[in-house]
């Protein structure tokens, strides 16, 4: 059986096994850098680490071998000015560990299953901010504030970046939010987001979405309903989309990252920094 062909596109750098002493074990991550970050050696950039990591760039490591077209999109769209260019950091998850290291809380993989994982997002999260953001801002130019730096994944992905803001909004301030698994433990999130007390609604850019062939997927449009009652402005802080007909899939997020790069990372940021 012929090998499925990579499809990398731009200036991607591997790190393969990169070790985490906190986890205790060894990933692939992939950093795409932006057109012109060779001919700027002054210049500085914002910076978006995505989970699932193997399904960002790369047909051929990717589930089912669709991928998310991150590069191509965030390629052409700084290309043609619409985005404010920026570093892409892809970090792969490690299969059986993945519903372990994306749960904010232990709890029952699914109904009626014995299943159960272990909640180690918070110890994940001091993986991504004590050992992979400090490497990647030694490596390359970052701009290291939290204003700059997002987050960002798809259904359990989604559920771990949605909890991972609202612990480290210090860390993270722009998550995409994608097609979120909102059902875990009984909807912790709503909990989680209900817990904000009045006036202290961290500052985060949000993008959230769901499509309408998702199970359950009207569970997003609550999870909406409680940012909005905490504070947050729709399509100001937070981007809200219900995508007719989509699936719960790597081409149904694939379809949607530009407006996702679009709504996080402006291009009119830089215009403003710029005056």
């Amino acid at each position: 059986m012929d090998e499925q062909t990579h499809t990398l596109t731009g200036d991607i750098r591997s790190h393969p096994q990169f070790e985490s002493g906190i986890l205790r074990n060894r990933r692939d991550v992939l950093v795409y850098l932006p057109p012109g970050y060779r001919r700027g050696p002054r210049r500085s950039y914002p910076v978006l680490y995505l989970h699932d990591g193997q399904n960002v760039f790369d047909a051929a490591t990717s589930f089912g071998g669709v991928e998310w077209n991150a590069d191509e999109s965030a390629q052409g769209l700084i290309k043609r000015r619409l985005i404010e260019p920026l570093i892409i950091v892809a970090v792969a998850n490690l299969g059986d560990a993945r519903i372990h290291e994306y749960a904010p809380t232990p709890g029952r993989v699914y109904p009626n299953k014995s299943v159960r994982s272990r909640g180690r997002l918070r110890r994940y999260g001091r993986f991504l901010i004590e050992e992979l953001k400090p490497f990647i801002d030694r490596t390359y130019r970052t701009q290291k504030e939290p204003e700059f730096t997002g987050l960002g994944g798809s259904s359990l992905g989604g559920l771990a970046t949605m909890a991972l803001g609202l612990w480290f909004p210090h860390v993270f301030t722009r998550l995409a939010v994608m097609s979120p698994s909102v059902w875990w433990d009984e909807c912790v999130l709503y909990d989680m987001v209900d817990a904000i007390e009045d006036g202290a609604r961290p500052s985060l850019k949000i993008w959230l979405d769901t499509g309408t062939l998702e199970p359950g997927w009207e569970r997003t449009r609550i999870l909406r309903e409680k940012l909005v009652e905490k504070g947050w402005h729709l399509y100001d802080d937070l981007q809200y989309t219900e995508v007719e007909g989509a699936d719960h899939s790597e081409g149904a997020w694939a379809a949607r990252f530009e407006a996702v790069l679009r709504f996080l990372y402006p291009r009119v940021a830089v215009q403003a920094r710029s005056r």
